[in-house]
């Protein structure tokens, strides 16, 4: 029940003030009576009044904010900058990742193929000789058998120089490794110029004076060279290169050289004919005359060539 305003009380008089006149008092309104209250809607009430927060029309401000709820919004912002950031660089982590894949397949092939290359899968098993015409290639294939089973990459080539030292006639020679178990020498044989007489007999050489072989007798197809000084004058360099430039033809038919100096070389053939030839210098010009005039005078018996403009046939 609501309860009723109290009633005014006279004030007293003041007597300076005077007569006021008096307000009109307005008439008493009746009190209202109170409307009954159903007990689910005043449960409800109750109810909404303990959870401001889930019923609509309750605004958020209301509601006290807790260190627990800002701790998980940083983290959900956390986590979606994050997420962010994974999408945005996607491709270029993709790229990273090709990358270092592919270096790492180098990396493992390269290891690999060497780990190979020194291990006894690749041990030589065979040695084969190339070039060889005068030389006995299974002599040569034994001088070197101290290198089979060696891995190809470990083997030693200054082992294979001093076994091919005992070799004289080999000039120049070449290694070629042919996986799985191949070694292949590649040889160049020193080419005879002639042989020099002296008491030990006849010394085949060739055009660099190196002494190939010694026999006691002269070495057929072989020409006699007598030259000045021996092997180590300027005069037998010249009568090498001499020899090396002749036409097959005229090499064939040489029994003979003599020079005093590197000017003065002169040729004999098995037929008797004396060929001036002179110096070294356009010798293979001076060959071309040669072989020319000899068609041309098959009965001369000297040809002087020493100008190689023009041939003088006696």
């Amino acid at each position: 029940m609501r309860r009723p305003a109290p009633l005014p009380t006279d004030r007293p008089k003041d007597p300076a003030e005077g007569a006021r006149p008096s307000s009109p008092r307005l008439p008493r309104r009746a009190p209202r009576e109170a409307e009954p209250v159903d007990a689910d809607d005043a449960v409800e009430a109750e109810h909404g009044q303990e959870a401001g927060a889930d019923v609509p029309g309750v605004a958020e401000a209301d509601t006290p904010t807790s260190t627990r709820d800002v701790w998980r919004a940083a983290r959900a912002r956390r986590k979606a900058l994050r997420a962010e950031i994974r999408r945005f660089t996607q491709r270029s982590r993709r790229r990273r990742i090709v990358g270092w894949s592919v270096v790492g397949a180098l990396l493992l092939l390269v290891g690999g193929s060497v780990a190979a290359a020194y291990s006894p899968l690749f041990a030589v098993e065979k040695i084969t000789i190339v070039g060889a015409t005068t030389l006995d290639p299974a002599t040569l294939e034994a001088a070197l058998g101290n290198q089979i089973g060696t891995p190809l990459a470990l083997v030693d080539s200054s082992e294979i120089k001093a076994a091919l030292l005992g070799f004289p006639l080999i000039e120049t020679y070449s290694l070629e490794a042919r996986p799985p178990h191949d070694l292949t020498v590649r040889i160049v044989e020193r080419t005879p110029v002639g042989v020099l007489r002296s008491d030990a007999g006849y010394t085949l050489v060739d055009a660099a004076g190196v002494a190939l072989a010694t026999t006691t007798d002269q070495p057929e197809g072989q020409p006699l060279l007598d030259i000045a000084g021996g092997a180590d004058s300027v005069a037998f360099e010249s009568a090498g290169l001499v020899i090396r430039s002749l036409p097959a033809d005229v090499r064939g038919q040489l029994t003979g050289v003599r020079a005093t100096t590197a000017d003065d070389v002169t040729l004999t053939l098995s037929s008797g004919l004396t060929v001036v030839w002179g110096s070294d210098e356009e010798s293979a010009t001076k060959g071309v005359i040669l072989s020319r005039t000899l068609a041309a005078y098959p009965a001369a018996t000297t040809i002087d060539v020493s100008s190689s403009k023009t041939a003088v046939v006696g």
